[in-house]
């Protein structure tokens, strides 16, 4: 039987378009610049299954495809996505798992090591005409680095920085025991009051919208860095720029943003301490292979009465109550 895909970006990786295409499936896409149009191509066109990259899909844009039975997520995390509302109309909405876990932390390494030793200040100084050779850098060795959850993207981070020389520590409310090579905290507080280095592997919920507040910075060692390949939400944006700016903190590298992309006059852009990706972690080349694979054999999956082939139902939980 061949289905209608909808794929919310201008493109799919190979590996993924290649599974679709061998199903027989009609594939659809958002065009560069037109996403605005995303509404009316759902409420318009005979979609059986949408891969959600990037854009919002909201209970309204939903609830307008009718004949919609699956959202496969290309990626990890849903926030971008009504789960609640896909649940009332039945739909089961999926996550690929861990296609770009050591992405992703490669990235929360490399964003690290940047701010530590001030490589983005220093290239944008060279180029300026200066040669800032006296500029003093931190090292990482013997620092502790503090992660805020422990999934699988945390595990990859903590062996790296246990191969740099650091000592690792994690707080993770779900986890009774950590891995090899990670300390447990006792608390959010005993992570932060410990930390050198703070690095967010949590997802964004009501519950740690702004976790890493005022408040919680003020705990942080002085001179401490704050890296984010998590969610832009986990951080009161305001109150890092205030804590930087004050000296309380070196710097910050994130990939991950409240609102993407930032206002103008958002206070993190003018700061030389803030390195500052496009929500970039999943995409190199490597993990944008895996993901579209299993993004696309998802939604095949569940379209044949399967389950998923990767990862799991978000909204399982949630459609066993609205069923």
């Amino acid at each position: 039987m061949s289905y209608t895909i909808l794929v919310t970006a201008p493109r799919l990786a190979d590996e993924g378009r290649d599974v679709l295409e061998q199903a027989g499936c009609r594939l659809l896409f958002i065009p560069k610049g037109e996403e605005d149009s995303l509404g009316e191509i759902m409420a318009s066109q005979p979609i059986d299954a949408v891969i959600a990259r990037t854009l919002t899909l909201n209970k309204a844009t939903i609830a307008s495809c009718q004949g919609l039975r699956t959202i496969s997520r290309h990626g990890v995390g849903h926030d971008a996505v009504d789960i609640q509302a896909a649940a009332e109309l039945g739909i089961p909405v999926t996550v690929v798992g861990d296609t770009n876990a050591q992405s992703v932390a490669e990235l929360a390494i490399g964003l690290m090591i940047t701010v530590a030793r001030n490589v983005s200040d220093l290239g944008q100084r060279i180029s300026a005409g200066e040669w800032p050779r006296q500029t003093p850098g931190l090292q990482l060795s013997g620092r502790v680095l503090g992660l805020v959850g422990c999934g699988t993207i945390a595990r990859h981070v903590a062996r790296m920085a246990n191969a740099i020389g650091m000592r690792v520590i994690a707080y993770d409310p779900a986890l009774e025991a950590m891995p090899e090579g990670i300390f447990k905290a006792a608390s959010l507080d005993d992570l932060l009051t410990s930390s050198d280095v703070l690095s967010l592997h949590c997802p964004l919920l009501p519950s740690t919208q702004n976790l890493i507040d005022a408040a919680a910075l003020a705990k942080l060692h002085s001179g401490a860095i704050v890296i984010n390949t998590a969610r832009g939400g986990l951080i009161d944006e305001n109150a890092l720029a205030d804590a930087i700016m004050a000296g309380r903190l070196k710097g910050a590298g994130l990939d991950t943003l409240n609102i993407e992309p930032p206002p103008e006059n958002h206070p993190l852009l003018r700061l030389p301490q803030v390195v500052l990706t496009p929500h970039v972690g999943g995409n190199s080349d490597a993990a944008l292979a895996l993901t579209a694979r299993a993004a696309a054999e998802n939604a095949l999956a569940l379209l044949a009465g399967h389950p998923p082939a990767h990862g799991r139902i978000v909204n399982e939980h949630l459609l066993e109550i609205t069923q």
